[in-house]
């Protein structure tokens, strides 16, 4: 299995994107710790993921604080012994135009997208370092922040992610003497949970299927796509990759038909 006894952190693990890695990962082999904001969803992930909570850790925090990265490097030592991965997933989205968008909203999107992913890869990678066994740190980027989409105004949370993708490069130079890789994806539309955020259900559900055709491909992304590109990344099928931001993206960064 990939993730044989390897030990990973998960951030916005408590839905989405972030629950799917964090489950593929233990059923690969390995063990985690499952972060979120929102206390009962991230322990009740981290107990569907593995019931006996053996391989499976909950730490509830915001990682828009930077004491949060460094408890949740602690909490993966203390527990398992080690850190090999880091997933950099927290974050938020909500279309507003750029007109419109106050500093309180600027703020919170730079705090917990850009400011949360810097910190904790900061800890991450400085326990890697002390380690000295190397480790991978995979980032959630955004198609947002290489195109914009007129149809989700976006200039705050673009900004972030940008920011995100720009981190992944310094820190792939500045961490490969440490060997340890610093990659990102960058998603399209991927239907998780996020939508719930700013969009009633009903909304969800007519307007999700309405971006079908914004992909080339036809469809919509699943958490599983998104999944599957962040555990390559992390695995050491990818040992040979490292300041690569991967479009997963149904084809839309290749242009339109």
């Amino acid at each position: 299995m990939r993730f044989q006894d390897k030990i990973a952190i998960v951030t916005g693990g408590g839905s989405g994107m972030g629950k799917e890695v964090a489950t593929r990962f233990v059923t690969e082999g390995g063990s985690v710790v499952v972060n979120g904001r929102d206390a009962g969803k991230t322990e009740a992930a981290a107990h569907q993921i593995d019931p006996s909570g053996k391989r499976a850790v909950a730490y509830v925090g915001d990682v828009a604080l930077p004491t949060t990265g460094e408890a949740l490097v602690k909490t993966a030592i203390d527990r398992f012994g080690r850190l090999d991965v880091l997933f950099n997933n927290a974050g938020i989205f909500a279309p507003k135009p750029f007109l419109e968008v106050t500093e309180a909203e600027y703020d919170r999107f730079l705090d917990n997208i850009l400011k949360g992913t810097f910190f904790t890869a900061q800890a991450a990678a400085k326990a890697m370092k002390a380690a000295g066994r190397g480790g991978a740190i995979v980032q959630t980027g955004s198609m947002w922040a290489l195109q914009a989409i007129g149809a989700t105004p976006s200039s705050a949370y673009s900004a972030a992610k940008a920011g995100v993708h720009a981190l992944v490069k310094n820190l792939a130079i500045e961490l490969a003497p440490e060997k340890i890789r610093v990659n990102a994806i960058a998603p399209a539309v991927i239907e998780t949970p996020v939508y719930d955020t700013f969009l009633t259900p009903e909304q969800v559900k007519a307007v999700l299927p309405t971006f079908n055709a914004f992909h080339p491909l036809g469809r919509n992304g699943q958490v599983a796509d998104a999944a599957e590109a962040l555990l390559f990344l992390a695995s050491d099928q990818a040992s040979f990759i490292t300041g690569v931001v991967l479009p997963v993206d149904g084809g839309v960064m290749a242009g339109r038909q």
